[in-house]
């Protein structure tokens, strides 16, 4: 009986990660049609409108508390349940490369640190500033944050690191994408194959997405 309920109880963890994480991966895709509007030669007109709207329509401020509990949530189970699995398995495979995980699923947890960190630095420039929590760089206004996007991707280390995030981003989207779908029980051979092509083009889209905005800003703007 006890197994059984560990087995339920691992089963539903998964599950809701599953769930969370097909939520952020929504998300992005936002987020991302959002910050592309920083390529638009109207000098931000186009993504403060965006902006604005994001900041204060009351459907939107609902959503950012799910968005939040949608990380939280992904990020504690995903930590959870590696740590199950390394208990499970303390003693390391002999034979040096065996394992019965793909390349992408051995490393979702050392991505996932990776994106965790880029996330604290992500919304110490944006997020905690909007809520009032840090201070806006000298001389921009609190709700200007086209001036900010500018000036942290005007700033070399800030925009290589961004690009450097972003591949790692999507070597976690690659396995994550797949991987949720699967633990839904939504895997057959008809559309796996589909799933799987689908979730590589998104894996290599929304990160090319975000990692051109930089890209902009140091070689064309």
């Amino acid at each position: 009986m006890g197994n059984k309920l560990i087995s339920y109880s691992s089963i539903t963890k998964k599950v809701v990660m599953a769930l969370a994480g097909l939520f952020l991966i929504s998300f992005l895709v936002v987020h991302l049609g959002i910050n592309l509007l920083l390529l638009s030669n109207d000098d931000g007109a186009s993504f403060m409108v965006a902006v604005g709207f994001m900041t204060t329509n009351p459907l939107v401020k609902i959503m950012e508390i799910f968005l939040m509990g949608g990380f939280a949530i992904h990020m504690v189970i995903g930590v959870f349940i590696q740590i199950q699995n390394w208990l499970a398995r303390p003693v390391r495979y002999k034979v040096a490369g065996y394992s019965h995980l793909s390349f992408f699923s051995k490393y979702m947890i050392h991505t996932g640190a990776i994106i965790f960190i880029f996330l604290c630095i992500h919304f110490t420039n944006f997020y905690f500033v909007k809520l009032g929590l840090v201070n806006p760089p000298t001389g921009v206004g609190k709700e200007d944050f086209y001036q900010m996007a500018t000036l942290l991707f005007a700033d070399r280390f800030y925009a290589v690191l961004y690009v450097v995030l972003m591949i790692f981003l999507g070597f976690h989207l690659h396995h994550a994408f797949q991987s949720a779908f699967q633990t839904l029980g939504l895997s057959h051979t008809k559309y796996t194959p589909f799933i799987k092509v689908v979730g590589t083009i998104y894996s290599i889209v929304v990160p090319l997405g975000f990692a051109s905005i930089p890209l902009f800003f140091i070689f064309i703007k």
